[in-house]
Protein backbone atom coordinates (compact mmCIF):
# COMPACT_ATOMS: atom_id res chain seq x y z
CA UNK A 1 0.00 0.00 0.00
CA UNK A 2 1.43 3.35 -1.04
CA UNK A 3 1.51 6.28 1.36
CA UNK A 4 2.30 8.86 -1.32
CA UNK A 5 0.64 12.20 -0.82
CA UNK A 6 -2.01 13.02 -3.43
CA UNK A 7 -0.81 15.18 -6.31
CA UNK A 8 -2.21 18.70 -6.03
CA UNK A 9 -1.29 21.45 -8.47
CA UNK A 10 -1.94 25.03 -7.35
CA UNK A 11 -2.35 27.33 -10.36
CA UNK A 12 -1.97 31.09 -10.35
CA UNK A 13 -0.56 31.32 -6.84
CA UNK A 14 -0.25 34.83 -5.43
CA UNK A 15 3.08 36.52 -4.84
CA UNK A 16 4.11 36.80 -1.17
CA UNK A 17 2.26 39.64 0.52
CA UNK A 18 -0.38 39.93 -2.22
CA UNK A 19 -3.77 41.20 -1.01
CA UNK A 20 -5.62 38.12 -2.33
CA UNK A 21 -4.01 35.12 -0.61
CA UNK A 22 -5.41 32.31 -2.77
CA UNK A 23 -4.57 30.43 -5.96
CA UNK A 24 -6.72 31.00 -9.06
CA UNK A 25 -7.39 27.26 -9.19
CA UNK A 26 -6.23 23.88 -7.92
CA UNK A 27 -6.16 20.57 -9.79
CA UNK A 28 -6.35 17.26 -7.91
CA UNK A 29 -7.84 13.82 -8.43
CA UNK A 30 -9.16 14.56 -11.92
CA UNK A 31 -10.98 17.66 -10.65
CA UNK A 32 -10.38 21.39 -10.96
CA UNK A 33 -11.45 23.82 -8.24
CA UNK A 34 -11.63 27.45 -9.39
CA UNK A 35 -11.58 30.13 -6.70
CA UNK A 36 -14.23 32.82 -6.64
CA UNK A 37 -13.55 35.59 -9.15
CA UNK A 38 -15.41 38.64 -10.31
CA UNK A 39 -15.16 40.13 -13.79
CA UNK A 40 -11.74 41.68 -14.49
CA UNK A 41 -11.53 45.37 -13.66
CA UNK A 42 -8.54 47.52 -14.51
CA UNK A 43 -9.69 50.98 -15.66
CA UNK A 44 -6.09 52.09 -16.24
CA UNK A 45 -5.89 49.45 -19.00
CA UNK A 46 -9.43 50.05 -20.30
CA UNK A 47 -10.86 46.89 -18.67
CA UNK A 48 -14.21 47.30 -16.94
CA UNK A 49 -16.41 44.72 -15.20
CA UNK A 50 -19.50 45.76 -17.13
CA UNK A 51 -22.23 48.38 -17.05
CA UNK A 52 -25.00 45.92 -16.09
CA UNK A 53 -25.27 42.82 -13.93
CA UNK A 54 -25.67 40.72 -17.09
CA UNK A 55 -22.46 42.15 -18.56
CA UNK A 56 -20.63 41.39 -15.30
CA UNK A 57 -21.90 37.81 -15.44
CA UNK A 58 -20.67 37.47 -19.03
CA UNK A 59 -17.25 38.90 -18.17
CA UNK A 60 -16.88 36.94 -14.91
CA UNK A 61 -17.79 33.66 -16.63
CA UNK A 62 -15.27 34.45 -19.37
CA UNK A 63 -12.62 34.92 -16.68
CA UNK A 64 -13.66 31.64 -15.02
CA UNK A 65 -13.46 29.90 -18.41
CA UNK A 66 -9.90 31.23 -18.77
CA UNK A 67 -8.89 29.76 -15.41
CA UNK A 68 -10.49 26.45 -16.42
CA UNK A 69 -8.62 26.47 -19.74
CA UNK A 70 -5.32 27.18 -17.94
CA UNK A 71 -6.03 24.22 -15.63
CA UNK A 72 -6.92 21.81 -18.46
CA UNK A 73 -10.71 22.02 -18.63
CA UNK A 74 -13.61 24.10 -19.92
CA UNK A 75 -17.13 25.27 -19.09
CA UNK A 76 -18.46 22.09 -20.70
CA UNK A 77 -16.86 20.07 -17.88
CA UNK A 78 -18.21 22.14 -14.96
CA UNK A 79 -20.22 20.09 -12.47
CA UNK A 80 -20.85 22.67 -9.75
CA UNK A 81 -20.97 26.48 -9.65
CA UNK A 82 -21.19 28.97 -6.83
CA UNK A 83 -22.72 32.28 -7.88
CA UNK A 84 -21.99 35.14 -5.52
CA UNK A 85 -24.14 38.26 -5.78
CA UNK A 86 -24.07 41.50 -3.83
CA UNK A 87 -27.68 42.59 -4.49
CA UNK A 88 -30.60 40.13 -4.62
CA UNK A 89 -32.34 42.55 -7.01
CA UNK A 90 -29.81 41.40 -9.67
CA UNK A 91 -30.69 37.70 -9.25
CA UNK A 92 -33.05 37.37 -12.24
CA UNK A 93 -30.83 39.39 -14.58
CA UNK A 94 -27.80 37.31 -13.53
CA UNK A 95 -29.71 34.06 -14.10
CA UNK A 96 -30.89 35.14 -17.55
CA UNK A 97 -27.26 35.64 -18.65
CA UNK A 98 -25.85 32.68 -16.70
CA UNK A 99 -27.95 30.02 -18.46
CA UNK A 100 -26.61 31.15 -21.86
CA UNK A 101 -23.14 29.87 -20.92
CA UNK A 102 -24.23 26.28 -20.20
CA UNK A 103 -26.27 25.18 -23.24
CA UNK A 104 -25.36 21.51 -22.74
CA UNK A 105 -26.91 21.36 -19.27
CA UNK A 106 -26.88 23.44 -16.12
CA UNK A 107 -24.34 22.43 -13.46
CA UNK A 108 -25.40 22.03 -9.84
CA UNK A 109 -25.31 25.50 -8.28
CA UNK A 110 -25.81 27.45 -5.14
CA UNK A 111 -26.09 31.20 -4.82
CA UNK A 112 -24.96 33.33 -1.90
CA UNK A 113 -24.72 37.02 -1.13
CA UNK A 114 -21.22 38.30 -0.75
CA UNK A 115 -19.39 41.45 0.14
CA UNK A 116 -15.90 42.19 -1.06
CA UNK A 117 -13.93 45.44 -0.97
CA UNK A 118 -14.83 46.13 -4.60
CA UNK A 119 -17.92 47.29 -6.44
CA UNK A 120 -18.44 43.93 -8.15
CA UNK A 121 -22.05 42.78 -8.46
CA UNK A 122 -21.37 39.10 -9.16
CA UNK A 123 -18.63 36.52 -8.91
CA UNK A 124 -18.26 32.81 -9.62
CA UNK A 125 -16.39 29.79 -8.34
CA UNK A 126 -16.68 26.30 -9.77
CA UNK A 127 -15.66 22.66 -9.69
CA UNK A 128 -14.98 20.92 -12.99
CA UNK A 129 -13.63 17.67 -14.34
CA UNK A 130 -10.24 17.72 -16.04
CA UNK A 131 -10.95 17.55 -19.79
Amino acid sequence: MSHDAPMIAFLGQPAPGEARPFSHAARAGGMIFVSGHTAPHDPARGIHRGATAAEEVRNAIAAMAGHLRDAGSSLEHVVQVTMLITDPADYHECNAEYVRHFPGGLPARHTARFGVPTEARVGFACIALVA
